[in-house]
Parts: C-alpha cells; structure tokens; sequence
C-alpha cells in the first residue's frame, strides 16, 4: 500500500520560514518523480516544486530563490524548505509522487501565513 505522509505544516508570519517533509512508504522512491503541489481556497491545485530521480528540480515562477525541494532517498523523504513566506503562499501543500502515468498523492498539509 502506497503512503505518502507530509508534515511540517502551521501558522507563521509573513516573512517566517516552513520546513515541510513527505515520507513516503509502498514504492520504490529513488525512481519517482516527487513534487510538491498547493491549493488555495477557491483556487485550482498548483505546481510549487518538483525533484527528479536524477535531482533535477523545477520550480515554480512564484517561489523561485525562496523555495527549495531536496530528496533524501535513504530515507524515502522529500523536504522542502520555504523561507520569506508570503500571505499568498497559503493554502494546503500536497505531496506527489510520479512515474510515468503512475501516481500518488498525500492527504496534504495546511500552511498559513499571516500578513
């Protein structure tokens, strides 16, 4: 059975700092594709991050120099850290993994950030 658990969601003020982490469990990791997706009230689900196996990472225009993406594939985790945080970046993070026409997604966790 494919898991895929974030943490590292909560409250912080505008300018604060999130680590979130994703582990996941039921899959080979290191192949996958992780991502990291948001989705505010009343918005469609977006991209924000992702990590190939080979580490490449792509990111989204909006949270370019702030945002980081890593993979740890002994530990089956993807972290990524988000400084700077705005009010825009609130909303729920889900956690991804793809291969090929293969995925899964987390249950997500909120982040808010208070102006």
């Amino acid at each position: 059975q494919v898991q895929l658990v974030e943490s590292g969601g909560g409250l912080v003020q505008a300018g604060g700092s999130l680590r979130l982490s994703c582990a996941a469990s039921g899959i080979s990791f290191g192949v996958y594709t992780m991502g990291w997706y948001r989705q505010a009230p009343g918005k469609q689900r977006e991209l924000v991050a992702t990590i190939t196996s080979a580490g490449n990472t792509n990111y989204a225009d909006s949270v370019k120099g702030r945002f980081t993406i890593s993979r740890d594939n002994a530990k089956n985790t993807v972290l990524l850290q988000m400084t700077s945080l705005k009010p825009e970046d609130t909303g729920v993070y889900y956690c991804k993994a793809q291969l090929t026409i293969n995925h899964y997604w987390g249950q997500g966790t909120q982040v808010t950030v208070s102006s």
